[in-house]
């Protein structure tokens, strides 16, 4: 057979045939989507109406003022560190924006993709900042996967290693079991291993994807991502922990926070509203009583959720304020632009066609 008979056009039906296995494929992840969360929102009603609230309340109040000041430090650094993230990105792509700029853009944007989800905040929020401080859109892009994969590189490194060496001891009748939990924190550290491994070791460093080019970073650049991103998610686990008062292991504690990071994704509810509590009080409360647990979630949302949140608004409307649209010659507001795109030979997100490094 030669080269142009092996080349030939697929049958006419084919590309219809993979278009409705696609269609068919989304609908049912959808619909099950959708099973889950009116699963997660019938048994947050329910629950909610069995809830001693005075008796929250009381947990709440009866809080030591130095627990609170631990927790507040810990949410603190926690949003510190990832606000770091995008630094990665403004040393990937080689922009010139400054440090404090950076921070504050990532800042704004993970306080509000916490509260309004990763569209708004991941994403809306870095375009729109980024694009009026003088930021190319390929830039932008770049600078959002990277933070992206940086916070989930960790995930499955900690997430893997806590299920795999500490499995969460799980409720009677769970078909789950820990088996089946350390099996899971083996296949995530394996995936994690893998990444880490082709960045490592590959000598093919640019495939493609669909289309996509994408280059593989430096190893060094990968080791950083996972301590950056374990470092943050360890954090989140501790300001629990210190809310909950010793009343649990920390492995327990950061285990189910990582559950519950998940299924907020999966059900794609704005701030994992109400998930985060039913994942907690369906795992551990045959451990610890509700009230307890619930007034430790509800000043764990309190401290980095809200306040945080509170905090990035007044600042995004400060630097809206003293944004400028851009003046003649390519400035932005008076000053010149940073430079657009001096990307390196390496990434780990798909370059936009027709862009060089």
């Amino acid at each position: 057979m030669t080269a142009r008979e092996d080349a030939r056009p697929p049958p006419p039906g084919a590309s219809a045939g993979r278009r409705q296995g696609h269609r068919v494929r989304h609908g049912l992840l959808r619909a099950l989507t959708l099973a889950f969360f009116a699963a997660v929102a019938a048994f947050g009603v329910r629950y909610a109406l069995t809830v001693d609230w005075p008796g929250v309340g009381r947990a709440i109040t009866a809080m030591p003022p130095s627990v609170l000041l631990q927790a507040a430090a810990l949410a603190a650094a926690s949003h510190a560190l990832y606000s770091c993230f995008d630094l990665l990105g403004r040393h990937y792509t080689r922009h010139r924006l400054p440090v404090r700029q950076v921070m504050a853009v990532n800042f704004i944007s993970y306080a509000f993709n916490l509260n309004m989800g990763s569209l708004v905040g991941g994403v809306a929020f870095r375009l729109r900042l980024y694009a009026r401080l003088g930021l190319a859109p390929a830039v932008i892009t770049r600078v959002m996967t990277l933070s992206m994969l940086t916070n989930w590189l960790g995930y499955f490194v900690l997430g893997g290693a806590v299920f795999l060496a500490a499995p969460l001891p799980l409720p009677a009748g769970w078909t789950l079991g820990t088996p089946g939990l350390q099996a899971l924190g083996g296949g995530m550290l394996a995936l994690a291993a893998g990444w880490l491994w082709l960045c490592l070791r590959a000598r093919r460093r640019e495939f493609s994807v669909r289309g996509h080019e994408v280059v593989l970073p430096p190893a060094r650049m990968a080791a950083l991502q996972v301590v950056m991103s374990c470092a943050n998610w360890a954090l989140m686990g501790a300001l629990v922990a210190v809310l909950l008062q010793g009343r649990l292991p920390y492995a327990t504690v950061l285990a189910v926070l990582l559950v519950a990071a998940v299924a907020g994704v999966i059900t794609h509810v704005p701030a994992g509203l109400g998930v985060l509590e039913a994942v907690f009080v369906t795992l551990l409360a045959h451990r610890v009583p509700a009230t307890q647990l619930l007034g430790a979630l509800l000043v764990y949302r309190a401290l980095y959720y809200l306040v945080p949140w509170g905090l990035a608004t007044g600042l995004y409307l400060w630097m809206e304020s003293r944004a400028r649209p851009p003046g003649p010659g390519g400035r932005q507001g008076g000053r010149r632009q940073p430079e657009r795109l001096r990307s390196p030979r390496f990434a780990c997100w798909p370059r936009p066609p027709h862009t060089h490094p």
